[in-house]
């Protein structure tokens, strides 16, 4: 597997591999990677021949209170399990290569509409800063697939709405969630969990399961089956941030008549925020 840090190399690698008629596929990350992360490049090497992942902490979708500067680091052994699952280049760039004017002098793009609320709401500009970062590796990458996972499920709208909206021709792939023993979604804030955080934390996605089956049994009541999830969250030591059931593509509260539908849901564990989603066909 190679690893590279400048644009120059990159882009360079990549012309080579479009000159021998090779198709690429991509998945940006932030490191610290677990098996949600390498689920993504097992999926990205049954897309095309070449499998580029970027290890990026990008500090454009953090806000002011928010921990960057403690978000865990673990570029070794990442690279590491990157080769074990068969990628072959690794893009490593510094903020200056990415942002070489500073993060205030940096055009941006803005994606309306499914980046508001829920994480969008309450994590003011993550979005736009996600949405620049990728639209900047997508530029450096050119890649045919890139892959991301659905447990960031608002994310990946916002990707695959501005993909659409600006032409972009790449193919946007989601992943399933992959998932503990607990069923807890994997995530690199996991890391920040106790023990006994761990074992409380698995009551999110029970409560997600439970809104689920309610729905699947057509029940209807969407006020009161967020309700009772949240008030259950609250009752089993989480503090709700959000717990929505949404049209899964616009992401705006369901109706009656939608048949595709998205539970999303958002809590505070002491200090970590855990996110998670479940998709529901009626």
């Amino acid at each position: 597997m190679q690893s590279v840090s400048e644009i120059k190399s990159l882009r360079s690698q990549i012309k080579a591999w479009r000159q021998q008629g090779l198709s690429i596929a991509f998945v940006p990350t932030m490191g610290n990677l677990h098996n949600g992360h390498f689920s993504l490049v097992e999926k990205a090497k049954t897309l095309a021949d070449k499998v580029v992942v970027s290890i990026f902490v990008n500090p454009m979708q953090f806000g002011a209170s928010e921990d960057l500067d403690s978000y865990p680091r673990t570029l070794d052994e990442d690279k590491r399990g990157l080769a074990n699952f068969g990628a072959d280049l690794v893009f490593t760039p510094s903020v200056e290569a990415i942002y070489p004017n500073g993060l205030e002098a940096q055009s941006y793009v803005d994606v309306p509409g499914v980046s508001m609320g829920y994480c969008g709401g309450a994590r003011p500009g993550h979005f736009k800063g996600v949405a620049t970062v990728v639209t900047k590796l997508f530029n450096m990458v050119q890649p045919d697939f890139a892959c991301f996972g659905e447990k960031d499920y608002q994310q990946l709208q916002v990707i695959k709405t501005m993909v659409r909206d600006l032409s972009i021709p790449i193919e946007i792939v989601g992943v399933p969630t992959q998932r503990e023993v607990s069923g807890l979604a994997m995530s690199s804030r996991n890391g920040y969990l106790t023990s006994d955080e761990k074992d409380t934390a698995k009551i999110l996605f029970q409560t997600l399961s439970n809104a689920a089956k309610t729905l699947e049994s057509g029940n209807k009541d969407f006020a009161e089956i967020e309700q009772q999830a949240k008030t259950n969250l609250l009752e089993n030591g989480l503090t709700p941030d959000y717990f929505a059931i949404a049209n899964a593509i616009t992401l705006k509260p369901a109706k009656l008549d939608d048949q595709q539908l998205v539970i999303l849901a958002a809590a505070f564990l002491g200090k970590v925020r855990l996110i998670d989603n479940l998709q529901v066909s009626l």
